[in-house]
């Protein structure tokens, strides 16, 4: 198609969408307050609501301002419309890309994307399971005499970013698999990086989770040193099985591959009988006569 209709399409794929989007939203809004009570169960709440009991213990979620109650409802029925819609905007992602690929990228699609749905879900629910003593700890954390009291726009952010960083960070051993089947790394070097690797991933656990606890940081770093492993297992079986369908499969590209030089038999010489390409050779009969010491136009 010309550009302009691929951005008609384009046009039609995103109105779409968002259309979705924007009804499940709506939908969403008449219940928000059931979410928003769903979203702030991981924090400990107050008896009655009140402050008088020691700080690190308990909290009361607050609204902090006049608007507050509207935005926050806004924000988590867009955030609802957004998940729930996911399959309808994804396929209307999918339905835009799917023409340009051939036959193995689609199948490589389909592979990643059943396998990313999992992991991240997975990743999500651990961070809900954590999620109640990570904020127990940080509560834990208020001098006696002081009270806690969280606004809820705060909350969902808390909310949201730990669900993001913890289902973003199981896709890690994915994307190691998929640039293993691309050819781009081997599975021996992979294995070569594990320690860095484990380092770096309790690094980020400890960085990406809000606690001081260790408990939040090995909650997420060691489920993904886990799944890295699983990767560079699964990787290595694949370049094995890669070298026995070709040998020279994990060449780099300007890496030439063993040439076997042994002289081979022809056999028999079939002798070709030359074309007729000069007038002074036509009608003759004979296709070796020579002119000039030449049997053809050179």
């Amino acid at each position: 198609m010309p550009l302009a209709e691929h951005l008609r399409e384009l046009r039609n794929r995103l109105a779409k969408g968002m259309a979705a989007i924007t009804v499940v939203a709506i939908v969403a809004a008449f219940y928000s307050e059931k979410l928003m009570k769903f979203l702030a169960s991981p924090v400990p709440r107050c008896p009655d609501g009140g402050l008088e009991s020691k700080g690190g213990e308990c909290a009361v979620v607050a609204y902090t301002d006049l608007l507050s109650p509207f935005t926050t409802t806004v924000k988590v029925s867009v955030m609802a419309g957004v998940i729930i819609a996911s399959p309808i905007w994804l396929y209307q992602l999918w339905a835009f890309i799917a023409p340009g690929l051939h036959k193995s990228e689609r199948k490589y699609t389909y592979a990643f994307v059943a396998a990313a749905v999992p992991l991240f879900a997975g990743g999500a629910w651990l961070a809900w399971v954590i999620m109640p003593i990570s904020m127990r700890v940080l509560l834990g954390i208020t001098p006696d005499g002081s009270a806690n009291i969280l606004p809820m726009d705060k909350i969902l952010d808390f909310t949201v970013r730990m669900i993001l960083v913890f289902g973003a960070a199981f896709e890690l051993p994915l994307l190691l698999i998929m640039l293993n089947l691309t050819g781009m790394v081997t599975g021996k070097r992979m294995a070569g990086w594990w320690r860095g690797v484990v380092m770096g991933v309790f690094v980020f656990g400890a960085v990406a989770t809000p606690t001081t606890d260790p408990f939040g940081m090995i909650a997420l770093a060691g489920p993904i040193v886990v799944l890295y492993f699983i990767a560079v297992g699964f990787s290595l079986l694949n370049d094995k099985r890669r070298r026995r369908n070709d040998p020279d499969a994990e060449l780099d590209d300007d890496e030439a591959s063993d040439i076997d030089l042994t002289p081979e038999d022809v056999g028999d010489v079939e002798s070709v009988r030359p074309p007729r390409a000069l007038p002074e050779q036509a009608g003759t009969g004979r296709s070796d006569q020579r002119v000039n010491g030449f049997d053809d136009v050179t």
